[in-house]
């Protein structure tokens, strides 16, 4: 089947109140095609007056959504996962125009937006607060409250996923939302958006407020009446967002990004371990918080290791997402050149790669799948989070070395072992300082498993029943009975 090269429409509005409306002073942002570099469409680019009326909105509309019954809410979610299912192909193509990943990722990534709205859809009836004895003469019980309207900055790496990973939640117990997707992403949460109100959401339940991050998303985390702030990006902006969030009193959740370690031990399947170093870190050409970016090989193992490594990665192909290429382009000629930095200082401090290293100076965003081997853990490419396909690769001498190396690092997010040894692997993953840890499989787990880092890597979890909690608030009744 031939696939699309271009977008649906020539120009998008913000969505506000279930309609498709321009930007208060009429600006728009360019949306491009990372593998050509040229102008997919245009969409407006709201102010922050566009975002006050969003969140005035999503007040309103707020109202009548947490006062239904939960049951209803769940049929509602069951009814966007269909939509996003029956839509699936379109939405993937979209997504892969837009951030340039290879179809066949994109079309995962859908997916997994719709089992989040499916999952979150089975979760929205089973809220249930405790009953806490305190002798006669006292009932006493907690009940789970929506907080209000929570906020979603939605960062441009996976983003219809990461748009449900945190709207599905916060929409099954009663909230309204305001998402900003990132500028160079932001067709697909608006197509999602459109589609939950054709599945039967009410308008005004979910508002989408495309934008830059000076003005939308600085207006969207500051502003007064907003409960909840999540936020996938980087550290920087991160915290910046955390501020904004604590100076209102609202609750905060940040993902952070990672530089997560896979150890590889010498009693592991070595051709298991490349597939999935190779998984980690080439997926969505690396462009991946929690990517594998950083491996520890024992030293009995490395040379073959690393043999297999440069086999396999010889073997990906790197082309335009529609050609469904093993890696597609990066999502913007900025961070393009970004990554070509960190490619020149691993040439400058390592060495030239074992493989790879190639950054396009021609059509679309390219940068070949590269390895550094022989990196110190302490060299910069090793400790900073490149967010491109580029992997480094370090020894260690035993088990307590390979936790000692693998937790020297700002970051927290994710870690893998590979390993036979079943005592080893309950050992290791006690000791890795992340919030979760892959054995013999990176990517482990599904929307169903929490997730979050320790350290620098963020505040809070995401996905399975844990989500639920962040956007809720707990209530204590205390009733005296004579």
């Amino acid at each position: 089947m031939a696939q699309a090269t271009t977008i649906e429409r020539e120009e998008y509005g913000l969505w506000i109140d279930g309609t498709d409306r321009p930007a208060d002073d009429g600006r728009t942002l360019a949306v491009e095609d990372p593998a050509t570099g040229e102008v997919l469409t245009h969409v407006a680019a709201a102010s922050e007056a566009d975002v006050s009326t969003a969140v005035s909105v999503a007040e309103s509309a707020g109202e009548e959504w947490a006062a239904r019954i939960p049951k209803e809410r769940t049929r509602t979610l069951l009814a966007i996962a269909e939509t996003i299912r029956e839509n699936a192909e379109r939405l993937a193509r979209i997504e892969t125009l837009e951030n340039g990943k290879p179809l066949s990722e994109a079309r995962g990534q859908v997916r997994r937006c719709a089992r989040h709205f499916e999952y979150y859809a089975g979760e929205a009836d089973k809220i249930e607060g405790d009953s806490i004895p305190l002798g006669d003469g006292y009932v006493d019980y907690t009940v789970h409250e929506p907080l209000g309207v929570t906020a979603h900055i939605v960062p441009w790496n996976v983003p219809i996923y990461l748009f449900a990973r945190s709207v599905a939640p916060a929409l099954a117990v009663g909230n309204a939302v305001v998402v900003k997707p990132a500028e160079e992403t932001p067709i697909g949460a608006l197509t999602v958006a459109r589609l939950a109100e054709e599945a039967g959401l009410p308008p005004g339940v979910l508002n989408v407020v495309p934008g830059d991050g000076v003005e939308a998303g600085a207006a969207l985390t500051s502003h007064p009446n907003i409960d909840c702030v999540t936020f996938t990006g980087s550290e920087a902006t991160g915290r910046e967002v955390a501020t904004a969030a604590v100076s209102n009193i609202n609750e905060v959740h940040l993902e952070l990004g990672g530089k997560s370690p896979l150890l590889v031990f010498p009693d592991a399947d070595l051709d298991r371990a490349v597939e999935e170093t190779v998984r980690g870190i080439f997926t969505n050409a690396g462009q991946v918080c929690s990517a594998s970016s950083r491996v520890l090989v024992h030293e009995d193992a490395h040379d073959e290791y690393v043999d297999l490594l440069v086999e396999a990665v010889k073997e990906l192909s790197v082309g335009p997402g529609v050609d469904d290429a093993d890696i597609g382009p990066l999502v913007s000629g900025e961070h393009r050149d970004r990554v070509a930095e960190y490619i020149d200082l691993g040439r400058k401090t390592v060495g030239d790669p074992v493989v790879g290293g190639d950054v396009g100076d021609g059509v679309g965003y390219f940068v070949e799948p590269t390895v550094f081997d022989g990196v110190d853990n302490d060299s910069r490419i090793a400790q900073e989070e490149i967010f491109g396909p580029v992997l480094t690769v370090g020894t260690f001498a035993d088990e307590t070395e390979a936790v000692e190396l693998g937790n020297d690092s700002r970051y927290g997010l994710v870690a893998g072992v590979m390993t036979r040894d079943v005592g080893r692997a309950h050992r290791v993953a006690r000791d890795l300082d992340a919030g979760q840890i892959y054995v013999n499989e990176w990517f482990a787990g599904g929307n169903e498993t929490p997730f979050g880092g320790y350290k620098e890597s963020g505040i809070g979890r995401e996905n399975g029943r844990q989500a639920i909690h962040n956007y809720t608030q707990l209530k204590n009744v205390c009733v005296r009975l004579d």
